[in-house]
């Protein structure tokens, strides 16, 4: 965790959010490092835990990080949740608690059912065909 309030203090010298973003592989050596970036980058996406992530899958060379911890200086946003879900990172250690009930910025509108037999029919297809059925 030192690490990442490492990287935190630094994002904060650029005038970033200070969140810093480490991941460790099963042995503990860091494979990903990362500290917010949104405003430099000018990309809402560019949260420390996501360049940490990325630089963890380019690492390792693949996208399943299990066996990895993520270490982060705050409480992940729904988005980076989502995106360690996604990596399959084992666990997530964080320091402070975001109280901030929009961390992931407003909600949305949410439409759903746009061709979803389309939609459904393309994924049924692919994952058959990876399965050989």
């Amino acid at each position: 965790m030192r690490f990442a309030l490492e990287l935190a203090k630094k994002a904060s010298e650029r005038g970033e959010v200070p969140i810093g973003c480490v991941i460790a592989d099963e042995s503990g050596a860091i494979v990903g490092r990362g500290g917010n970036s949104r405003e430099a980058s000018r990309n809402s996406l560019a949260h420390a835990e996501i360049i940490a992530i990325n630089e963890a899958c380019h690492t390792l060379g693949r996208w399943r990080l299990e066996g990895c911890t993520a270490f982060v200086t705050l409480e992940p946003c729904p988005m980076c949740y989502g995106a360690f879900a996604a990596a399959r990172i084992d666990r997530v250690i964080y320091g402070a608690t975001n109280h901030n009930p929009k961390a992931a910025g407003g909600d949305p509108e949410l439409i759903s059912g746009v061709l979803k037999d389309d939609c459904a029919e393309l994924l049924r297809e692919f994952f058959a065909g990876l399965r050989g059925t």
